[in-house]
């Protein structure tokens, strides 16, 4: 993962460069964003070492404002409508969706990443930020489950939600999450030539995040 980050963002800077000499620094666009589901190796102040799900062990900066924050289940009852929620999922033959996970998002964060796009969860999943419509026992064949109506800006989707689905939500995390053998879903970037974590969310006593 550190090498595919590295030479894959480093290479992209230097054809940047090559491209547009007399252009500042400044002026470059960002390199692109991954996210590294994974396990806590090592943390100290500057540096977070995590051994990502396929078994590479990733170095990380750590910036003084890297977002720390931590992910715990709630119950698939908390989903109510009006709900600003993110659902990772699977499209299904019937144009519906099938969730793997929930967000319930807490209202401060109502509105992020509102839409429907692919998602790298698993191979063709797709992720959905958007508002319960409505909500519905799921079919019969999803016993125990709920159907939601979810509606975003320009568009909408049907997501069926089965029994056993994670749902979570999020609140602001401490230093006390960032422990070796955490689980971690860090979003990180490439940033002065070194992989740098942006953003980490991790669960508390094994608990993975499920997006």
């Amino acid at each position: 993962m550190l090498s595919r980050i590295s030479s894959t963002l480093l290479a992209s800077a230097a054809l940047l460069a090559a491209a547009a000499a007399p252009i500042t620094a400044s002026a470059q666009a960002p390199s692109e964003q991954v996210r590294i589901r994974g396990t806590i190796v090592r943390v100290d102040a500057k540096t977070l070492v995590v051994q990502d799900r396929g078994g590479e062990v990733v170095s990380l900066a750590r910036p003084a404002d890297m977002q720390l924050s931590e992910v715990y289940r709630i119950k698939l009852a908390d989903i109510k409508k009006g709900s600003f929620i993110g659902t990772a999922a699977m499209p299904q033959a019937d144009g519906t969706q099938k969730a793997l996970e929930v967000v319930v998002f807490p209202e401060a964060a109502r509105g992020t990443g509102e839409g429907h796009r692919p998602w790298d969860l698993l191979p063709e999943s797709t992720m959905t930020n958007a508002t319960v419509a409505d909500l519905a026992a799921a079919p019969k064949s999803v016993r125990g489950g709920q159907q939601l109506r979810l509606t975003y800006k320009g568009g909408e989707k049907t997501v069926v939600v089965p029994p056993d689905v994670p749902v979570v939500t999020f609140r602001a995390g401490t230093e006390a999450l960032l422990v070796p053998g955490a689980k971690v879903l860090v979003n990180a970037q490439e940033k002065n030539g070194t992989p740098t974590a942006l953003r980490v969310t991790a669960g508390r006593n094994g608990f993975a995040p499920p997006m």
